[in-house]
């Protein structure tokens, strides 16, 4: 429930006295003094009884502004926050109304009545994490790697042919899944989790009306014990990760409605756990306020809550070739993050073209 009190949200001008220059040829994350260009407001980062949103506007001396955002996740997903920016944009630029009005009709995702769980929900079973397996938050390292046309060329040379219709997403998410598990280094029989957030808007029949701006996603998940993600061939895992997107229906949704209600509103779990987030057609990057597209737009880093560690996002990205991509914040021990390096170099090094074979895909760090 909201209460709506009309006292709007947090905004915060700032001004910084440096030039977007200065912030590096490449803007991506993670950001250097990320704390100073959206400040946490004693009070107001819980989900209950706190702003729905904080908003800091930065200007820099070289006349440029840095939008920064955060949200309460409860009340919207990438797709509903970037319709209310580009509302913002919108009525910055002069107009009087949005040009998508707001939808709020949370009812067409309320549980049916009884509700009934139809599907098996790996994502919010109850994993104890008896091995002290939730990645530790100490001496933490955040880089981004960038995977651009050469990049994902090699990864589809790994597929067998029954899988060669495969997706950017589902190759991708695959490619950083099974790396991952080898750099952490898990015991071979602990059970490894891929999630994968999937946009369900238009799984419904009819799909969610234009403008509904809550959350509309699924957390579909692929489990394999870390053995079997590190010693088989790349295409098992890419099955697993192409089978648990393909389980998102609207009888998914319902049934995910009916597990909130009869299970009290779960956590999906984070033991073991890896979560990719597509953020590729958000549209965060093509928000205008008034002085055209963004050069950055998209997560400021990687992480879930109080657990850096568990997510990415797949942001789009142009390099300093001016080549499309994909920019991926990833967050792990600093131990870890360098098996995570050399695991993805010798995935990509034998299928690169010669003179790319031994690049190195860190974009920046910490």
């Amino acid at each position: 429930m909201v209460e709506c009190t009309g006292e709007g949200i947090l905004f915060i001008e700032a001004d910084a006295d440096v030039t977007l220059e200065q912030f590096g040829d490449a803007l991506q994350p993670p950001f250097p003094c990320l704390e100073e260009l959206i400040f946490d407001v004693p009070g107001s980062s819980g989900v209950l009884n706190c702003p729905l949103l904080l908003i800091q506007v930065t200007r820099l001396k070289c006349g440029g502004f840095i939008f920064g955002l955060r949200l309460n996740h409860t009340m919207s997903d990438a797709t509903g926050i970037v319709q209310f920016m580009a509302a913002v944009g919108e009525m910055a630029r002069g107009a009087t109304a949005p040009s998508v009005p707001a939808v709020w009709e949370r009812h067409v995702l309320n549980a049916r009545d009884p509700p009934q769980v139809s599907c098996i929900h790996r994502e919010y079973e109850e994993v104890a994490d008896t091995k002290g397996t939730i990645i530790p938050l100490d001496d933490m390292a955040h880089r981004s790697f960038f995977f651009g046309p050469s990049e994902i060329s090699a990864l589809r040379k790994l597929i067998p042919p029954h899988l060669s219709r495969c997706s950017t997403f589902e190759i991708l998410t695959a490619c950083l899944w099974k790396c991952r598990t080898i750099a952490l280094q898990p015991d071979p029989t602990e059970e490894m989790r891929i999630i994968c957030l999937v946009n369900a808007r238009e799984k419904f029949n009819p799909p969610l009306p234009t403008g509904y701006y809550g959350n509309g996603f699924a957390f579909p998940v692929a489990v394999a014990t870390a053995g079997e993600l590190s010693e088989k061939p790349f295409g098992y895992a890419l099955e697993l990760v192409r089978k648990a997107k393909a389980e998102v229906t609207e009888e998914y949704m319902r049934s995910v409605a009916s597990l909130m209600v009869t299970k009290g509103r779960p956590h999906f779990t984070v033991v073991r756990a890896y979560l990719v987030s597509d953020l590729r057609n958000a549209g965060f990057e093509v928000v205008d306020f008034g002085w055209g597209n963004a050069i950055y737009g998209g997560a400021a880093k990687g992480g879930v809550g109080a657990i850096p560690g568990v997510a990415s996002f797949y942001i789009p990205f142009k390099n300093k070739k001016g080549e499309n991509g994909i920019v991926v914040p990833f967050c792990l021990p600093a131990p870890a993050m360098e098996r995570f390096v050399e695991e993805l170099d010798g995935m990509l090094k034998g299928q690169l073209q010669s003179g790319q074979a031994h690049s190195k895909f860190i974009a920046s760090s910490l």
